[in-house]
């Protein structure tokens, strides 16, 4: 009878030691250092003709008026709207766990400079059935810098020879 309550202990005790198997829970991995001034430079640099030209301290103003739905950051929580790290080459309606509208989950594409130009200027009138409350950005410079900035800011990778390294 010592020797089976022993073995119970002893099995009991072996359970409730670590997770099951599945081993040490893999670390975090750290966060993306900040991009300096000069390294955002050859980003912009690097997009495609017009958004080279893009002025990123004004798309980061521009931006402003999105923040209280959207977060870029890497692994940013979604809000109101979808954390928009990514966002380009995305497909519409792509975010894990995003509630988004029918109209969204149904639009059919990758979003893409156009798109994104497109849906700023009225997202209602682009994408009709959308639950984005934002009436839109009239001014094309605004829509130019700011999705400068969204490439800049959200890991976006220019393609070619211009591409910095």
């Amino acid at each position: 009878m010592t020797r089976l309550a022993l073995a119970a202990a002893l099995l009991l005790g072996l359970s409730a030691c670590g997770d099951g198997g599945a081993g040490p829970a893999a670390p975090k991995a750290p966060p993306k250092p900040e991009l300096t001034p000069q390294q955002k430079a050859a980003l912009l640099a690097a997009l495609p003709a017009p958004y080279n030209q893009g002025d990123l301290e004004n798309g980061r103003r521009v931006f402003s008026r999105c923040r209280s739905c959207h977060t870029v950051a890497e692994g940013g929580a979604n809000m109101t709207g979808p954390n928009l790290y990514g966002v380009f080459g995305r497909q519409a309606g792509g975010v894990e766990g995003y509630n988004y509208s029918t109209a969204v989950k149904n639009a059919g594409f990758v979003w893409d400079a156009e798109h994104l130009d497109q849906w700023l200027e009225n997202p209602h009138t682009f994408l009709k059935g959308t639950k984005m409350s934002f009436a839109g950005l009239d001014d094309a410079t605004d829509r130019r810098d700011v999705i400068a900035w969204l490439k800049v800011e959200t890991g976006y990778v220019a393609e070619g020879p211009a591409a910095p390294q």
